[in-house]
């Protein structure tokens, strides 16, 4: 795994609330890779990862999504979190960040209850995907077809459904990101 992101900039899209784990395990797993994961986040500073709903550590930010240019990133991973989820889908700076990975089509990836940003952004059309069980619902009312699996990847969009699904989930996410990455190269 080691190389294979080499130098690729990647945002991870998170605020207060993140599940910690699902924040830093993708990223480990991406710098592992050789890409450079940054923080974009809904304000300066820090945010506040959760443990399910304990409070667990504080991580920097690297700069806000309104600020942030998504042209400037390879890829986007969206963390999960209750809380993360629902604050990144009523932000509309961050709707739009998403989307625009979207309109772009480059790799994005979401894990447990990311995908309600996904929804917002209205992005999930004939995707098929996975998330925490309780999103089905909604996922299926914004046009997808949820199913429940430890990874699913359709096109460029990995998703994933708790963080028991993390070692594949990141596997996925290299494999997919890697693969974006050198039909770009092909590209120019």
């Amino acid at each position: 795994m080691a190389g294979e992101l080499n130098g690729m900039k990647v945002a991870v899209l998170a605020t207060d609330g993140v599940e910690q784990v699902e924040l830093e395990r993708p990223w480990q797993t991406l710098e592992e890779a050789g890409a450079e994961p940054e923080l974009v986040s809904l304000g300066s500073g820090t945010i506040t990862m959760y443990q399910h709903i304990d409070k667990g550590d504080q991580k920097k930010v690297d700069t806000t999504v309104a600020l942030a240019d998504p042209e400037d990133y390879a890829a986007l991973v969206l963390p999960g979190g209750v809380v993360n989820g629902d604050f990144v889908r009523a932000d509309a700076d961050a709707v739009a960040f998403v989307k625009a990975f979207f309109e772009a089509d480059k790799p994005v990836a979401a894990i447990c209850h990311a995908p309600w940003v996904l929804v917002e952004a209205g992005v999930l059309r004939g995707r098929r995907m996975t998330s925490w069980p309780s999103l089905q619902t909604d996922l299926r009312n914004a046009g997808a077809d949820w199913v429940d699996e430890e990874v699913v990847v359709d096109g460029n969009l990995v998703t994933s459904r708790n963080p028991d699904d993390l070692d594949a989930f990141g596997a996925a996410i290299v494999e997919q990101f890697a693969q974006a990455g050198t039909e770009d190269d092909e590209d120019e």
